[in-house]
């Protein structure tokens, strides 16, 4: 399902839309407004880009300069009233869709070349307002509602090379020719490197079409020259428009695949004059088609460049900005999971970004000064604040109204349920292994089409994902029934129901009062070990060590008789951490909800039997 920033499904496959015009492929060698650049001009420009090291960092930069777009693009788009400016929304919307496709074309380039794309970092938020990264100092970014001053800035920031425009490795006045010069050196390393040697990445690293359908652009792997500048190409044409003389980027219209598509500069352009551009117009010309209705009053009246330290501690407009910093760093830690090693996390990026609207449009409907509302401050949360960011250890996050993050390389398999012929539970069969990345996410809202592994639907099926388990330890819940040799201990909350406690004509608690029968007891014990939840441990006598089954850490998807979905079974103490960072108790058994119904998340507490969860799996491994 292809999802947008503003909450509401769209986009959808590249399949269903109509067929993208060809641009052609991108000229060699180098030409400015058609005059071949000479190669010693090309050196001169490149002269920032002349080794790889020098490639890599500046592909960093441009991850940051894409990213440092994104802020004041969701200021803009989350203050605007849908009903009053819907044109306005679908406007902004798009172009923060395709900076983030930006992002991730930078992000393959960068892995491309054997760099290592760096999201989670301080200097990715610094305070606004801010500068470019490495670009022309007097272009400043503020967080601004929508309105003619942010309408102003965007179209600085966007504006077109001039003509004859050199390329600019550092201090760059347009965006366009800062990646004409990341082209400029990308041709000199190939010419003298030779391909193979500039293009040595990871191609596993890539992010394509599979993992990003939410724009009219092309996601594009990046794994030799030509990709890398067809890559670059569609970074630049939409922002500034096809071959630098027209207003169109090549694409349909996302939202009106019955339209062409209008670069970012001219979509700010059409909203700034109030009308749309058709085919024939130029730059020169401006828009001369159907007029695009845009209500200036329709905007929240954000406070410009809000902070945290213009509050107090405590206060309610500083606690929900907190909160939305932790979210927002949240999803860079995800993109730069996804852009290391994990690419199929980037659905689970995206999916968290949409729980930044909610936060953001609460914080810009609390008054915050004199006709102002307060906003959200985009500041850098350090990981030791946030705490289950930290690190490559094995262990589980719950995100919040969001799915399991799985750290540290934890195996993944199924476990089928055995059953006699009259449905009671004999043991589990451990069936196949499932490929997963390094870190991987699975599904907790029951609705993703890609299960065990999440793919963003709970950003727009409306999952709650609230926690509501008992935190207390086992040993302050369980009740305790003693037997012959001995001692069997149960917390009711944590049962799923699979069954191993019932036996054929009776159950455990039954079943002690024949315990010095040693048969007997060896059956107690053996149906204890099967319980996957943990809910029923036992020791030999009241109050001794308990005994448990000895597992390996994994997580195990289970599957009950009748082909039902059950709970996901954590095993070998893996720790799993609340949303707010807080830990559960490890313990070696515990099961976790994946039908998004129970009432103790993130615990499962056996509601899939009731409602009757199947799972479609999935045959192309994790989060595909």
């Amino acid at each position: 399902m292809a999802v947008r920033p503003d909450g509401r499904a769209g986009g959808g496959d590249r399949a269903a839309q109509p067929p993208r015009r060809d641009r052609g492929t991108r000229r060699a060698p180098a030409r400015r407004n058609g005059t071949p650049v000479t190669l010693s001009a090309e050196r001169q420009a490149a002269s920032g880009i002349a080794t790889l090291d020098d490639l890599r960092e500046h592909l960093q930069w441009a991850i940051e300069l894409e990213h440092a777009t994104l802020p004041p693009y969701l200021c803009a788009l989350y203050s605007l009233d849908p009903e009053r400016n819907p044109e306005a929304v679908e406007l902004v919307a798009g172009v923060f869709i395709e900076e983030m496709l930006h992002l991730a074309l930078a992000a393959n380039l960068l892995n491309a070349v054997g760099g290592r794309p760096r999201l989670d970092i301080p200097r990715m938020l610094p305070a606004h307002p801010r500068p470019l990264p490495h670009g022309d100092r007097s272009l400043e970014l503020s967080l601004l509602p929508f309105g003619e001053e942010a309408l102003d800035m965007f179209l600085r920031l966007e504006r077109p090379a001039p003509p004859g425009a050199p390329p600019e490795a550092e201090d760059y006045e347009t965006i366009g020719q800062f990646y004409d010069a990341i082209e400029v050196g990308l041709r000199r390393l190939c010419d003298t490197l030779g391909e193979r040697a500039v293009f040595g990445g990871d191609p596993a690293r890539q992010v394509h079409g599979g993992h990003f359908r939410h724009t009219g652009g092309r996601l594009i792997a990046v794994t030799d020259l030509a990709s890398a500048l067809a890559a670059l190409e569609e970074i630049v044409e939409e922002g500034e428009g096809t071959s630098r003389g027209e207003v169109w980027d090549g694409d349909r219209d996302v939202h009106h695949p019955e339209r062409d598509e209008v670069a970012h500069y001219y979509r700010f352009q059409e909203l700034r004059i109030g009308r749309r551009y058709q085919r024939g117009d130029t730059p020169e010309s401006g828009p001369t088609g159907g007029a695009i209705g845009v209500d200036f009053e329709g905007a929240l009246p954000m406070r410009r460049n809000p902070r945290l330290a213009d509050h107090p501690k405590g206060s309610a407009i500083r606690t929900a900005q907190d909160e939305f910093n932790h979210t927002y760093c949240a999803v860079l830690h995800l993109l730069e999971q996804a852009f290391n090693g994990s690419p199929r996390m980037l659905a689970v990026a995206t999916g968290t970004m949409y729980g930044l609207k909610a936060q953001a449009q609460a914080l810009m409907r609390m008054p915050d000064g004199e006709g102002t509302t307060a906003g959200p401050t985009f500041e850098y949360v350090d990981p030791e604040l946030r705490r289950w960011s930290v690190g490559d250890r094995k262990r589980i996050v719950v995100l919040r109204n969001g799915p399991y993050l799985v750290y540290g390389g934890v195996p993944l398999r199924r476990k089928r349920k055995i059953v006699s012929a009259e449905n009671d539970a004999l043991t589990w069969k451990t069936d196949e292994d499932i490929p997963t990345e390094g870190t991987y996410a699975l599904c907790r809202c029951g609705g993703s089409g890609s299960k065990p592994f999440c793919d963003g639907t709970h950003a727009v099926n409306g999952f709650d994902g609230t926690e509501s388990a008992d935190v207390r330890p086992y040993s302050e819940l369980q009740h305790v029934h003693d037997g012959v040799g001995i001692s069997a201990q149960r917390v009711g909350e944590l049962c799923i129901h699979a069954a191993f406690c019932i036996g054929r004509t009776r159950p455990i608690a039954k079943m002690l009062d024949d315990t010095a029968d040693s048969d007997v007891r060896s059956n107690i014990m053996g149906r204890i070990d099967h319980c996957p939840s943990g809910s029923y441990s036992y020791a030999l006598e009241r109050g001794g060590e308990t005994i448990e089954p000895d597992l390996p850490q994994a997580v195990s998807v289970l599957e009950e008789e009748g082909g039902l979905a059950s709970a996901l079974w954590v095993t070998g103490g893996v720790p799993v951490l609340r949303a707010d960072g807080e830990p559960l108790e490890t313990r070696n058994r515990m099961t976790l909800c994946r039908c998004g119904h129970s009432s103790g998340k993130p615990l499962c507490d056996g509601t899939h039997r009731e409602i009757g969860f199947r799972e479609e799996p999935t045959t192309e491994g994790a989060g595909s």
